[in-house]
C-alpha cells in the first residue's frame, strides 16, 4: 500500500503542529505507525491523500452512527450555512435540539449546549459542586472525562488516592479533591463514602466504559452508585459522551433503567460538528447563570450549524426501527468475532454497536485488567487491519464502532480478516 503522501503530509505538519496532530492518539505512536491524512469520508469509508480506501470502524471516535457525510444531514447543514454560521444570540435551532435531547433523555429536564465533551463534563462537575457546596469528586480508573485539570488523575491500584495528576502542567492542588477508584468495585465506593462522609459532591462515571476499551458495569454497580449518592445527597453524573444515542436512543441510562442527576452527551448529538451538552434535574440546572450563581459560557455554544446537524441526526435516529436495524447488523458481526477469537487469548467486550478486542486471555472488567493486554500484539493487529484496508481505533484502550452505513459484506470481510490474523499473528 502506497502511503507516501500521508508520510510527507505528516513531516510537514510536525513543523507547525505539536506532534503533527491536534489530538495525541491520532499520531499512531502507540502502534508504531505514521498517521493517515484523510482527504474524504463517505458512508463507512475513508479515503486518504494517497487514494487508499479504508472501511472505517473508528468513525471519528463514535460520532458517525449514520456513517460519514449522510446526505440528509449534509443537506440540512448546507441550508443552515446560508443563514449564517454563528450569531452569539439565541436561535430557534437551540430550543429544537434541546427538546429532542429531553425527549430521549427525560432525566435531562433542562439542557445547556457547549462545544465539546470535555466542556460538558467540566461544567457538570462545577454545577454539582455548586449545588452541594462540597468539593470531592469520585471518578473511576480508566474512565476518561476529558482533559480538564481536575480530572487528569492517574489510575490507582485499588486504593483511593488523592492528588496524583496524570499530566505535567497540572498543579497538585487542582486534583487534590479528585478520588479515582477501580471500576466495578462497589466496596471501594462504599468505603470512600464512609471515610469522606458529607464531603463528596459527585460521582462521575462512564456507565459503559469506552476509554479503557469497552468495559461493562457488573453486579448492579450502577445501581449501587445511584443508591449511595442518593443516600449521601451527592450528585450522580453519567458521562454519556460516547454511549449517548449509541447504545439506545436514551443511552446507557435507558438500557440500565437508572436515571442520574446530571448527564453529559456529545459526539453523536452534534451530527459531526463540535457540540455537546450537559443537563439534568431542573432544580440543579437552574443554578446556572443567568438564573443562578454557577457561571458557564461559550461564544460558539449552541451555534446554528451544529444544532442543525444534531437535530437532523436525532430525527433520523428517531425513525421507527433504526436501532433494530443497527442491532440486526451488529448481532451476527459480534457472533462472528466471538467465534474467530475463541481460544486465541483474546477477550471480546461489546455493548450494542461498540466493541473492543483485548489481546488478553482474562476477563476484562476494570482498568487493571485492561492493562494486562499485550499491546505489541495489538499493534501488529492494527497494522494488519490497516494493510487490509480497515481503519480501527489506534489504541488497545479505545472502542470501535459500527454504523448503519456498514454493509453486511464489509462486516463479514472484517470478521474474516480478524480470523486470518489470529491464526497467524
Amino acid at each position: 500500500m502506497n502511503r507516501k503522501k500521508s508520510i510527507e503530509a505528516y513531516h510537514e505538519a510536525v513543523k507547525y503542529i505539536p506532534g503533527g496532530v491536534n489530538s495525541p492518539v491520532r499520531a499512531l505512536r502507540s502502534v508504531g505507525e505514521n498517521p493517515l491524512f484523510v482527504k474524504q469520508a463517505k458512508a463507512a469509508h475513508l479515503r486518504d491523500v494517497d487514494g487508499n480506501r479504508f472501511t472505517d470502524f473508528c468513525l471519528s471516535w463514535g460520532v458517525f452512527i449514520l456513517g460519514h457525510a449522510h446526505p440528509q444531514v449534509n443537506r440540512a447543514v448546507r441550508q443552515a450555512i446560508t443563514r449564517g454560521t454563528s450569531f452569539g444570540i439565541p436561535s430557534l435551532q437551540e430550543t429544537e435540539l434541546a427538546k429532542q435531547v429531553n425527549r430521549h433523555f427525560p432525566g435531562m429536564e433542562k439542557v445547556r449546549f457547549v462545544n465539546s465533551g470535555t466542556e460538558a463534563v467540566m461544567s457538570a462537575i462545577r454545577l454539582a459542586r455548586g449545588f452541594t457546596g462540597r468539593n470531592i469528586i469520585i471518578k473511576f480508573d480508566g474512565c476518561y472525562h476529558g482533559h480538564a485539570d481536575h480530572l487528569l488523575v492517574s489510575a490507582g491500584s485499588g486504593v483511593a488516592s488523592l492528588g496524583k495528576s496524570s499530566s505535567a502542567g497540572v498543579p497538585s492542588d487542582f486534583v487534590a479533591c479528585t478520588v479515582s477508584l477501580p471500576f466495578n468495585d462497589k466496596e471501594a465506593v462504599s468505603r470512600i463514602f464512609r471515610e469522606k462522609n458529607g464531603q463528596i459532591a459527585a460521582v462521575i462515571v462512564e456507565p459503559v466504559a469506552a476509554n479503557m476499551g469497552v468495559v461493562l458495569p457488573e453486579n448492579d454497580f450502577l445501581l449501587h452508585l445511584r443508591n449511595i449518592t442518593t443516600q449521601h445527597q451527592s450528585v450522580l453524573i453519567f458521562d454519556e459522551v460516547i454511549t449517548g444515542f449509541r447504545l439506545s436512543a436514551g443511552g446507557a441510562q435507558q438500557m440500565f433503567r437508572i436515571t442520574p442527576d446530571l448527564t453529559a452527551v456529545g459526539k453523536i448529538v452534534g451530527g459531526g460538528f463540535p457540540a455537546a451538552a450537559f443537563g439534568g434535574r431542573a432544580n440543579i440546572m437552574t443554578l446556572l447563570a443567568p438564573d443562578g450563581p454557577v457561571y458557564q459560557a461559550g461564544t460558539l455554544s449552541g451555534n446554528p450549524i451544529a444544532m442543525t446537524a444534531g437535530t437532523e441526526t436525532l430525527r433520523i435516529l428517531s425513525e421507527e426501527g433504526f436501532y433494530e436495524k443497527l442491532e440486526a447488523k451488529t448481532n451476527p458481526f459480534i457472533a462472528g468475532l466471538k467465534e474467530s477469537v475463541r481460544g486465541e487469548n483474546i477477550t471480546l467486550n461489546h455493548a450494542g454497536s461498540m466493541f473492543t478486542l483485548f489481546f488478553n486471555v482474562d476477563k476484562v472488567r476494570s482498568f487493571e485488567d485492561a492493562h494486562k493486554s499485550d499491546r505489541e500484539r495489538f499493534a501488529r493487529f492494527f497494522k494488519y487491519m490497516l494493510a487490509h484496508c480497515f481503519y480501527i481505533s489506534p489504541s488497545q484502550f479505545e472502542a470501535d464502532f459500527i454504523s448503519i452505513a456498514h454493509t453486511e459484506r464489509e462486516l463479514e470481510r472484517f470478521v474474516k480478516t480478524v480470523d486470518r490474523f489470529v491464526k497467524t499473528g
